[in-house]
């Protein structure tokens, strides 16, 4: 496989005009715009024509993670106020751990003005009958301690925090955001970014979906703030990406191995995709007797491997379900910080829905790994034609040109 060290950012931008940059959500939630991309075409729908437009016999990918009010902001002695936004757990703790905690817990955490906020000074917030304090352990490393000691992390930051907008969105979050950043099938916190492809779907239009006997696998992506960060560095090997946890449950598995042959495999968002890709190299470690108990891919692991002796998606896909089965809980989990960019063989997926993204991202290098050099006709017919772009824009059902043998 080719690897995407050298590929200079710089060949995957384009001019996003502020203009286009969606601010507020739409009055409902599909009342969103389609762009769907097919066998080189590029028509336009609204998004509730999607159900028509997926194949027979597919199977969307769904991820179910929840945001959380992870933006907090905290006081000095003197009143200034500091933000601080949770990023993860500290030390890799599990995130249902950690919202579970009580009294006191460890994040990793952005923290604007930091040189306003001195290393031995405690900053503090008081609302809604609780007390929270911070203090630093180091530049990212941020101590919680609050009152009452009863409730936990999780209870704490529904109380007090705010919805983690993307700083794109030049606006304070409203109410409303606690709705409408979050996906209606949303069920497990963890999340500081929403799986923005999801958020255009509505109880209804998945009933609609699931009557025209397409079938849906629900997986967790914890979505971290690096997601939607543009690629600093001039060259992708100089990019660390970020790492983010991941939760597979059985039945989702074996949906995927029942389609796999039989029907599309459609991910809905950029990480759905990255979790499924994930699956198909863990099996791979497995295969190889290298893969441990848990998932954990790294940046570069798709690219450290010839073509020559890799596993089938079927038999990576098997080797995983092998061994999810002798789980007490029967579940994957771990964590992946894999890339997906020009030069990467997809495994799993037919067709994906995702949104519009931002110039110079891992996001929008992943399109264009999707697509190959089609995404810039894509993204410029969007432009032209007044698509709304980014977390609350339009969206887009995308199908690849090649398709990949999988037996």
């Amino acid at each position: 496989m080719t690897s995407p060290r050298d590929l200079s950012i710089a060949d995957f931008t384009y001019v996003l005009p502020e203009a286009h940059v969606a601010q507020q959500p739409l009055g409902d939630r599909d009342a969103s715009r389609l762009l769907v991309y097919k066998d080189g075409r590029i028509r336009d729908h609204p998004f509730v024509d999607l159900p028509e437009l997926l194949p027979k016999g597919a199977l969307l990918v769904l991820n179910n993670t929840r945001v959380v009010n992870a933006r907090l902001f905290l006081y000095r002695e003197s009143g200034a106020r500091i933000e601080v936004l949770c990023l993860e757990p500290w030390a890799g703790v599990p995130v249902e751990q950690a919202f579970a905690q009580q009294g006191r817990c460890e994040w990793h955490a952005f923290t604007g003005n930091s040189k306003r906020w001195k290393n031995d000074e405690e900053l503090v917030v008081r609302a809604m009958e609780l007390e929270l304090k911070a203090a630093r352990n180091g530049p990212e490393r941020i101590a919680f301690s609050w009152t009452p000691t009863s409730l936990t992390f999780a209870e704490v930051l529904e109380r007090i925090g705010h919805v983690p907008l993307p700083p794109y969105m030049k606006r304070p979050d409203e109410d409303s955001d606690k709705e409408r950043y979050n996906t209606v099938f949303a069920r497990h916190e963890g999340s500081v970014a929403a799986p923005t492809a999801s958020l255009h779907f509505t109880p209804g239009l998945l009933g609609r979906i699931q009557a025209r006997g397409i079938g849906m696998a629900e997986l967790t992506l914890h979505v971290g703030a690096g997601t939607f960060l543009p690629v600093k560095s001039e060259l992708m090997k100089d990019h660390a990406m970020h790492r983010e946890q991941v939760r597979v449950p059985l039945r989702a598995l074996e949906l995927l191995r029942e389609r796999l042959g039989n029907g599309p495999v459609i991910p809905i968002g950029t990480t759905a995709l990255r979790t499924l890709e994930s699956i198909y190299w863990h099996g791979a470690e497995l295969l190889f007797g290298t893969g441990g108990p848990e998932l954990d891919i790294g940046q570069w692991e798709p690219y450290e491997h010839s073509q020559e002796g890799l596993p089938t998606p079927i038999e990576a896909l098997d080797a995983v379900i092998h061994q999810v089965r002798s789980k007490p809980d029967q579940r994957l989990i771990g964590s992946t910080a894999m890339l997906i960019a020009p030069g990467y063989d997809f495994r799993f997926a037919d067709a994906l829905v995702t949104n519009f993204h931002q110039p110079q991202s891992t996001l929008l290098l992943l399109v264009a790994a999707f697509l190959g050099p089609d995404w810039r006709a894509i993204y410029e017919h969007a432009l032209a034609s007044g698509y709304r772009f980014l977390s609350y824009g339009d969206t887009s059902l995308l199908f690849r040109n090649d398709q990949r043998s999988r037996s």
